[in-house]
């Protein structure tokens, strides 16, 4: 069963519509219910190295639906410290839970002033009323 349209106001959103839930120095990133309700039923998630970097703005990996296959997009820069062995194994996941379970990877933030440029909850909602 899709998840319900949310916009959890504890995390922070970047314009290309991830998400990134932060912990310190360490990030839980994804994508937001905006783009799985864009792209449908999620079959395959290309998940980048444990020990990789990834880079804010740039892609880290791709998602395939029954659509269109989309760049995944860093909110943030810094180590890849796990990829989402369930999403890889059941790329729905992100359908049913983009937030919980279907988070896709957890980064230690290697510039944490980059949260700045992301957005709240509210200023994505308007965001996304825009798109």
């Amino acid at each position: 069963m899709p998840a319900a349209e949310s916009y959890p106001d504890d995390l922070r959103y970047h314009p290309e519509h991830d998400w990134a839930r932060v912990d310190g120095d360490e990030a839980t990133l994804g994508i937001t219910w905006f783009a799985q309700d864009s792209l449908g039923e999620l079959v395959h998630y290309e998940a980048p190295e444990a020990g990789s970097t990834v880079t804010k703005d740039s892609s880290y990996g791709e998602v395939e639906s029954v659509k269109a296959v989309s760049d995944i997009v860093a909110p943030l820069s810094g180590e890849v410290l796990e990829a989402n062995a369930k999403v890889v194994g059941a790329p729905e996941t992100v359908n049913d839970d983009p937030y919980g379970e279907g988070w896709l990877i957890r980064i230690r933030m290697s510039d944490s002033s980059e949260l700045d440029a992301l957005m709240d909850a509210d200023a994505y909602r308007t965001h996304v009323a825009e798109s």
